[in-house]
């Protein structure tokens, strides 16, 4: 059988990890019934303390560990540079992962975090269906997660308002006139895509509009991804006048696809986009999108961490921070309503 750890004692005295670090720390603030009952639960499972990661634990450690999902995404380098700035004002060190959204490569690197003995970890899970989070918590290493809301009650987590990112985006474009709108959204399998998809449906009921899934497509969060979807739509709905794609990267595929057909942005079709990115306004005609707060989130994810390695029974705390829509001129009333809009 394998040895008994700190979760097991834990379980068995009716505590919390982090209370049996305490007891096994000789940590104050901690009661004589508690103090009494973990030291029951470590005499009857007979377990034996990992002196070693408690000895590199009782240092200190001023690194803080960050693994994304995709470093090619330009949403994360000013999320990035949030943590960063957060993390070398409280005189903490950030080493940085990209997971490629693998999830087995982003269990190594959580391994690599846990041998480094790291002070704490945000992460963007690759799945959140299956997180590999409780490898670090199981080690006394906080978790935040970003971007993503994994359902753990001992994980914090920073995210935007996506569902009312999306809402405000496809509204934009029923105010205009449009009643076929495309939606190329991100995988089910993270907060994200599944917040954005209900805030694109919300918008339609709302305004007494059919929810359609010939016109949904949901792909990688790629820009061959966001091409596909795109292509496909234009080709089997014709009646779309407007797309409302769910990332920056997807969006590129998009406008790759729109122009090989033939279409005029925004005569032929309006398209928003979700992230507001610097090549935005670049774009002929400049991009509407939903602007997240990147660095901000960055931040409010670093500081949360360094809130929780201060206090670590503090409740945990679901953090959304609203998204602005900026329009700009890849959006207009469709062709026949312009008079009218």
């Amino acid at each position: 059988m394998d040895s008994p750890t700190s979760h097991d004692v834990a379980k068995q005295a009716g505590v919390s990890v982090a209370t049996v670090s305490r007891v096994l720390n000789d940590a104050p603030h901690v009661s004589p019934a508690v103090r009494r009952q973990v030291l029951r639960a470590i005499r009857k499972l007979n377990y034996q303390p990992n002196r070693t990661a408690q000895r590199l634990r009782a240092k200190q450690s001023k690194v803080l560990g960050l693994i994304i999902s995709d470093i090619q995404n330009p949403f994360f380098t000013a999320v990035v540079r949030g943590i960063e700035d957060v993390a070398h004002q409280a005189g903490y060190s950030l080493v940085l992962c990209n997971s490629d959204e693998d999830p087995d490569k982003e269990k190594l690197y959580i391994n690599v975090m846990r041998a480094e003995a790291v002070a704490g970890v945000i992460l963007a899970s690759a799945s959140e269906a299956k997180p590999h989070a409780s490898d670090l918590l199981a080690q006394n290493i906080p978790v935040v997660a970003i971007d993503r809301q994994i359902k753990s009650r001992r994980i914090d987590s920073v995210l935007a308002a996506n569902e009312q990112g999306a809402c405000d985006a496809v509204t934009h474009l029923i105010n205009l006139g449009h009643t076929c709108i495309g939606y190329v959204g991100l995988p089910l399998t993270r907060t994200p895509g599944i917040e954005r998809l209900k805030g694109y449906e919300r918008a339609l009921r709302e305004h007494k509009l059919p929810v359609v899934r010939a016109r949904i497509r949901i792909a990688n969060a790629k820009q061959l991804g966001g091409h596909d979807s795109a292509l496909d739509l234009l080709v089997q709905q014709p009646c779309i006048t407007a797309l409302f794609v769910a990332n920056n990267l997807m969006t590129l595929g998009a406008l790759n696809a729109i122009r090989e057909r033939g279409l005029e942005i925004p005569r032929d079709i309006s398209v928003v986009g979700f992230d507001d990115v610097p090549w935005a306004t670049l774009l002929q005609p400049p991009l509407t999108t939903i602007a997240q707060p990147t660095y901000e989130l960055g931040q409010k994810a670093a500081a949360r961490l360094l809130e929780r390695l201060k206090n670590p029974e503090q409740p945990v705390v679901h953090t959304h921070l609203g998204t602005t829509l900026i329009v700009r001129g890849s959006t207009s009333a469709p062709r026949g309503k312009e008079n009218s809009a």
